[in-house]
């Protein structure tokens, strides 16, 4: 960078071209897909961000910061909700629910269990991943259901005994890209 530039704008050099066309596009599209690749992690479990966990217990303390120090704004009430980490400092986890709403909670309160919200009102089970099989039962809208494994557009839900397919569409608690048996 040129320091008599008044704007920042720096100064090419003499042997130095300017980027056109595809060359520009190419070099863009190497570090756009770099950052689509570049994955945040959490600094105390370095696990990535954002994930989804689930609440342990009937109820845990959103805090509006980490520490007990910090005032109660939201209490959740929902054993096994799914909620999505977003930030993690020492023992705390910034946690977040469908709507948005969270805050601070102890790492205590939470488990790994994998856990998703129906969002679909009377949303089929599959016997298979595939819209056209027999369905095993229907699931009404808001209904926590067990993860058990997610292909790239369908996931494995048990809930209340009942087992099947669902559309990733039709669930809150499980990324778009996400895949795991």
């Amino acid at each position: 960078m040129n320091n008599n530039d008044p704007k920042g704008r720096g100064q090419m050099g003499r042997n130095m071209k300017p980027i056109r066309g595809t060359a520009l596009a190419a070099i863009l599209c190497m570090i756009f897909a770099g950052a689509a690749v570049a994955e945040t992690r959490g600094a105390v479990t370095n696990l990535p961000l954002p994930r989804f966990v689930s609440l342990k217990g009937a109820e845990g303390n959103a805090r509006r910061g980490p520490g007990l120090s910090h005032r109660i704004d939201w209490v959740f009430t929902r054993r096994d909700m799914p909620l999505r980490v977003t930030a993690e400092h020492e023992h705390w986890r910034r946690v977040e629910d469908r709507d948005g709403a969270g805050g601070w909670v102890h790492y205590a309160l939470l488990s790994g269990v994998r856990t998703v919200i129906v969002d679909e009102h009377m949303m089929p089970l599959h016997a298979r991943p595939d819209p056209n099989s027999n369905i095993t039962a229907y699931v009404e809208a808001g209904v926590v259901a067990r993860l058990q494994q997610c292909q790239p557009l369908w996931c494995r839900l048990s809930v209340d005994g009942a087992r099947g397919w669902a559309p990733k569409t039709a669930l809150w608690g499980v990324e778009p890209e996400e895949v795991f048996d």
